[in-house]
């Protein structure tokens, strides 16, 4: 999912937000250091998503031409299916 920064920004602000007033977390350091760290947490969250969903890709392409062609695959489902392997080999939450 691509988010614009004013979008992650928002996301970062309404996350640190509900945090400290649910009593969750409290700041040791200025707000903007925390929401900061927040975004960039955010950010990288996203660009590892982004890398499974191109790597997922190719090993559907790499797969498909092993096999021949397109076999009768649902292609989707298939890609699906590589997402789920490579975020659970990765450590990564969809």
């Amino acid at each position: 999912m691509r988010l614009k920064e004013e979008q992650i920004s928002k996301l970062g602000e309404k996350v640190l937000g509900d945090l400290t007033a649910a009593g969750l977390i409290t700041l040791k350091q200025e707000r903007g250091a925390a929401l900061n760290a927040i975004k960039g947490a955010i950010a990288a969250d996203i660009r590892a998503e982004e890398a499974l969903e191109k790597d997922a890709e190719k090993l559907l392409e790499q797969t498909l031409r092993a096999m021949g062609g397109n076999a009768g695959i649902d292609h989707h489902k298939m890609l699906r299916m590589i997402k789920e392997k490579l975020a659970k080999e990765r450590k990564i939450v969809l």
